[in-house]
């Protein structure tokens, strides 16, 4: 008997509804190993209920998840962890006070010794977490010191090591740019093309399309819970992903007035005092 095959990770026309609210409605994409989709929305677009929905948070109302290519039914985040899909959301879910090599296996520590003298294995933990960030291409001065002195775009970059390192082949990545400043955001972009690189599936939810073009491979743009649109690379250049997550013809009449207002401004500007 075949096995089925399909994208590695797919969602199929998802709906979702808050009462008489459509938070989704009819929401197709999908996310194969060594790509990067982006999901592109403003406040209000519908990606925070995607991501529950992907992330096994939530369940939707209607359409379906496929795992390449069988349909999957999650009913807790657990069970879009055991067929390794890994949600990375903005707070990181980190401990500040705690050493960069705690933080990377809280609640997963490696033990040493047999029941009851069981101990945790820091040399362990220290050693693989320097051989885990050094292949990411991370360069953390002291896995020692406090998760909570590194950078913004240093503590993404260790929640993406530490998602990859327990097995995720689909990472999901909630806004890791969206509180970061120029330099640290190409910070986390280039760690997002490393796991690329090693063949994870990355799928990016973002509401900046400057940041979203350079790393992605497909774009989904979200309004209002509905699809505007789906493209691969090659379909939409970057100017036109900014002129569709602006609202295409809403920005072109703003455009409009603004040049209106300019005119009249300077109208006035050079009119001749009475």
């Amino acid at each position: 008997m075949s096995e089925p095959s399909g994208h590695l990770l797919e969602a199929r026309e998802l709906s979702k509804y808050y009462g008489n609210v459509v938070a989704l409605k009819d929401i197709s994409a999908y996310v194969d190993a060594g790509e990067v989709t982006c999901v592109l929305g403003d406040n209000g677009a519908g990606k925070s209920s995607f991501i529950k929905i992907l992330s096994g948070a939530h369940r939707p109302d209607d359409g379906q998840l496929l795992v390449e290519g069988r349909p999957v039914e999650f009913h807790s985040p657990r069970d879009a962890r055991a067929l390794g899909i890994a949600t990375v959301y903005q707070d990181l879910a980190m401990v500040p006070l705690m050493s960069v090599w705690r933080n990377f296996f809280l609640g997963a520590e490696p033990t040493t010794g047999v029941w009851p003298l069981k101990m945790f294995d820091v040399k362990l933990a220290r050693d693989t977490v320097r051989t885990e960030l050094r292949q990411m291409g991370i360069d953390i001065r002291d896995p020692d010191q406090p998760v909570g002195t590194l950078s913004g775009g240093e503590r993404q970059s260790v929640a993406i090591a530490r998602a990859i390192y327990f097995g995720a082949r689909v990472l999901i990545l909630d806004e890791p740019t969206s509180a970061l400043g120029v330099k640290q955001a190409g910070v986390v972009l280039r760690y997002i093309l490393q796991a690329r690189e090693r063949g994870v599936a990355v799928i990016f939810i973002t509401h900046n399309p400057h940041h979203a073009y350079p790393v992605g491979d497909r774009f989904v743009v979200l309004n209002r819970g509905q699809m505007l649109g789906s493209y691969a690379k090659g379909e939409i250049d970057q100017s036109e992903l900014v002129r569709l997550m602006a609202g295409g013809s809403e920005l072109a009449e703003l455009e409009y007035e603004l040049a209106t207002i300019k005119a009249e401004v300077g109208r006035s500007e050079g009119a001749e005092p009475a």
